[in-house]
């Protein structure tokens, strides 16, 4: 078996990415594309965790051997699956792509896993340091400089249309919420799948980031530190501080007409309870305005009262960018994400050198 390959290297290496970590550690985060084969369950991982740390190496071993030995039909049968066929325009004996196996420190069960894949002549590459050495290359990648750029506007104004619209058109772009599954408000989540872990909240920006290597500018949604339970990452977070912000305008019936679009299909009893939630910041007038208006099914009188609170929200938060304002009016993404790049408020997505 080849030597365990650096974190780069393993990344850019062809085949499917193999996570022997319990469904537990999985869940609270992996390497983006990742499934999961578990050599141990979460029960069973925590039993040899403490056998080790009790009666030593070799007894955790021999536990895990205990184990696993019911399982290796199993095991051996996932693993031959997960080799992908050839592509058609393969040649019918070139050998598959490699299966990318790691645990969490690069240790014994993804061993174990490559030893039981090498018995069955099913290529395989280790990951050096495994998920722990992943987590570090990903928070280093946040502290790199990136050409950022802020996409800012008051709540309403359709900012994350406008900027999947440009990402259409070849525009360099993150999407800070659609990686958190939320809007960033109280209302966010309504209608949306769960939230990941901020553990894999930051994995899946770091991969998105990986890609926009070298290309500038990279643009972002104007957001607080955290969307959602998902916490921007520090490093990200701190360069967004200081980058130049666009900030969209519309007028404040155009952004009721979006806000109504957007929420007026939720459960009435959903939004009540995110109304409740921001109660103290809204004021007990606006909270009382908003529930009656929610309460009658008046979706655009529901919205007005929130709109003050959240316009000063965001106007405090964009205070110390260097901001350019842009009136779009009533037109949808496409048209508005053409009218910025024609007057190049917005530019598509270069490479360092490139004309």
């Amino acid at each position: 078996m080849a030597a365990p390959l650096p974190i780069a290297a393993f990344l850019a290496q062809g085949g499917p990415i193999l996570d022997v970590r319990s469904p537990a550690e999985f869940s609270q985060g992996h390497i983006p594309g990742a499934s999961n084969l578990p050599l141990f369950n979460d029960a069973e991982r925590a039993e040899i965790g403490t056998l080790y740390k009790q009666e030593g190496r070799q007894a955790a071993v021999l536990k895990g051997l205990a184990l696993v030995g019911p399982r290796m039909e199993g095991l051996a049968a996932a693993l031959t699956a997960a080799v992908p066929p050839p592509a058609r325009s393969e040649e019918p004996n070139s050998a598959p792509p490699p299966l990318r196996i790691h645990c969490w420190r690069g240790g014994m069960r993804s061993g174990s896993v490559a030893w039981l894949a090498a018995q069955l002549d099913l290529p395989v590459v280790l990951l050096e340091g495994g998920y722990k050495a992943y987590r570090r290359w990903v928070l280093d990648l946040f502290e790199r400089p990136w050409p950022l750029r802020l996409l800012g506007g008051r709540t309403g104004t359709g900012k994350t249309d406008l900027l999947l619209a440009l990402r259409d058109r070849g525009v360099a772009v993150v999407d800070l919420e659609g990686r958190a599954h939320h809007r960033g408000s109280s209302f966010g989540a309504l209608g949306l799948p769960p939230q990941p872990s901020s553990e894999h909240y930051e994995n899946l920006l770091a991969a998105d980031l990986a890609a926009l290597d070298g290309v500038q500018p990279i643009w972002l949604e104007a957001e607080s530190s955290q969307v959602g339970r998902c916490r921007i990452p520090a490093g990200l977070w701190r360069q967004m501080q200081t980058a130049p912000a666009l900030a969209v305008q519309r007028p404040l019936e155009q952004r009721v007409a979006q806000l109504v679009a957007v929420y007026g299909q939720q459960d009435p009893a959903g939004l009540a309870e995110a109304t409740q939630r921001i109660a103290k910041r809204l004021g007990p007038q606006r909270t009382a305005l908003a529930l009656e208006a929610i309460a009658a099914g008046d979706w655009a009188a529901a919205c007005r009262p929130m709109l003050d609170y959240y316009d000063r929200c965001y106007d405090h938060d964009l205070s110390s960018h260097a901001v350019q304002a842009v009136e779009l009016g009533d037109l949808g993404p496409a048209a508005a994400a053409r009218l910025l790049l024609e007057r190049g408020l917005v530019t598509i997505a270069t490479q360092p050198g490139s004309h």
